[in-house]
């Protein structure tokens, strides 16, 4: 398995970001590992870290007390996995559970955000990124539910 400093550079959600913006967030990061079934994280819980799937999948889960839990997404290699690090209050909206074992990027949210306060260049790259993936996961959202309650013509 590569490094971070070779891996992370040539992620996508990474792209186009310049070498010393890159060399703060790989201060931020570590590689972190979960066995099938282990949380990643739980709704209402500290939003603290942002993690970058390397290999594995990791669904998204909703709980309602009528219907139960329902799978809102499933993520896997190359995907990422959760802003609420970057939106106050810093708390889940979301459960993550490793559904394989996962290996992945941890990017510590405190630190990333310590350092987005200093450099609003940074900032402001990593917010267009996540609201890109932001965008997508509405946008795979609005298709699911269009599926589910659309009309038939």
């Amino acid at each position: 398995m590569r490094t971070l400093a070779e891996y992370l550079p040539e992620h996508p959600f990474f792209a186009g970001l310049d070498p010393a913006s890159m060399d703060v967030v790989l201060g931020c990061a570590q590689n972190v590992h979960f066995a099938a079934g282990e949380m990643l994280f739980q709704t209402g819980s500290p939003a603290d870290t942002f993690y970058v799937i390397r290999q594995g999948r990791v669904a998204l889960e909703a709980h309602d007390p009528r219907s139960g839990t329902m799978v809102v997404a499933t993520l896997s290699e190359g995907e990422v996995a959760g802003w609420s690090w970057l939106v106050p209050p810093y708390r889940w909206m979301f459960d993550a559970r490793a559904v394989s074992p996962v290996s992945a990027v941890a990017l510590d949210g405190d630190c990333l955000r310590g350092k987005c306060d200093q450099d609003p260049a940074l900032g402001y790259a990593l917010m267009q990124r996540v609201a890109h993936v932001m965008y997508e996961r509405l946008q795979d959202a609005r298709i699911r539910l269009l599926d589910l309650y659309g009309e038939a013509p």
